[in-house]
């Protein structure tokens, strides 16, 4: 059995939370400065500088990348043979979140009561957690800090399974279009496939935490990924919504065996800001 102490898991997320809210990551960044060979819009172009000098700024003087510092997302994976020592995992965590964006300056977005009040938690817990008991000993979080404005785009469709990858395609590009400049793109695209209602929302939130050079282990799926990345960057929405080629700089699908009748599809948006992070324990 391996103790793992919650002071320590508190710790960390609070440091990772402060750490991807001020600085982008290295390969969104290359992302950015690769995309610029590809825009053909000058308004494009010069946007995509702006990102990449907004990124620049935070870095070097320690303030967020933007102003919606967003809600707390996890994907946790904790083996059978580990125990927590003090606080529960999930406490701990929100403990973490809620020194993190308090020593961090971050913005607290959380409300308590989502129909009524409307009344902010004041220090953005509680996160959304999605636990995993794993065999062994590991303890891993996949966290991200996620903003409302991408969020807020995201859609689900329950497709016939008629509807088939071209109807998954074009959903996809439809909910890019009719999201236009609001979820501030470029952006990165989860696109979650069968399962349920709910499996498919999960999946396509869990593809944002793949990395950008992730390529699907199955040939004809990464294909297809690739395919709906070329349809989005056509439908010239481009950089801030303001006209280009550069309207989304990664599609990632993820799958899951579904029911005889069934094509849940769930289109998860992220700004080009996908802050998110890896702690190892």
């Amino acid at each position: 059995m391996r103790e793992i102490k919650s002071q320590e898991i508190t710790d960390r997320v609070a440091q990772k939370l402060i750490e991807i809210n001020l600085k982008l990551a290295t390969p969104l960044c290359n992302s950015l400065e690769e995309s610029l060979n590809m825009e053909e819009s000058s308004l494009g172009r010069e946007l995509i500088n702006q990102l990449l000098e907004n990124a620049r700024i935070a870095r070097e003087q320690s303030i967020p990348i933007c102003q919606d510092t967003g809600m707390v997302v996890a994907f946790v994976r904790i083996g059978e043979g580990v125990r927590i020592i003090g606080n529960g995992l999930e406490e701990a965590i929100n403990q973490g979140v809620a020194r993190g964006y308090r020593e961090g300056n971050l913005r607290q977005s959380m409300v308590l009561d989502p129909i009524f009040e409307r009344k902010n938690s004041g220090d953005n817990t509680p996160a959304i957690l999605h636990t995993e008991v794993v065999p062994g000993e590991e303890l891993t979080v996949e966290i991200a800090a996620k903003g409302g404005g991408s969020e807020n785009m995201s859609q689900l469709k329950m497709m016939k399974p008629a509807d088939g990858p071209e109807g998954i395609m074009d959903f996809v590009c439809e909910v890019v279009e009719e999201a236009g400049p609001n979820p501030c793109p470029p952006l990165i695209i989860g696109v979650g496939v069968g399962g349920s209602m709910e499996k498919a929302a999960v999946l396509a939130k869990k593809a944002l935490f793949l990395p950008l050079d992730y390529e699907h282990p199955h040939s004809r799926l990464e294909a297809f990924s690739q395919d709906i990345l070329a349809q989005v960057n056509k439908t010239g929405v481009g950089p801030l919504g303001l006209g280009g080629r550069t309207t989304a700089l990664k599609v990632n699908l993820l799958t899951h065996p579904c029911h005889i009748a069934s094509l849940p599809v769930a289109v998860n948006l992220n700004c080009h800001a996908a802050r998110h992070g890896h702690i190892e324990f």
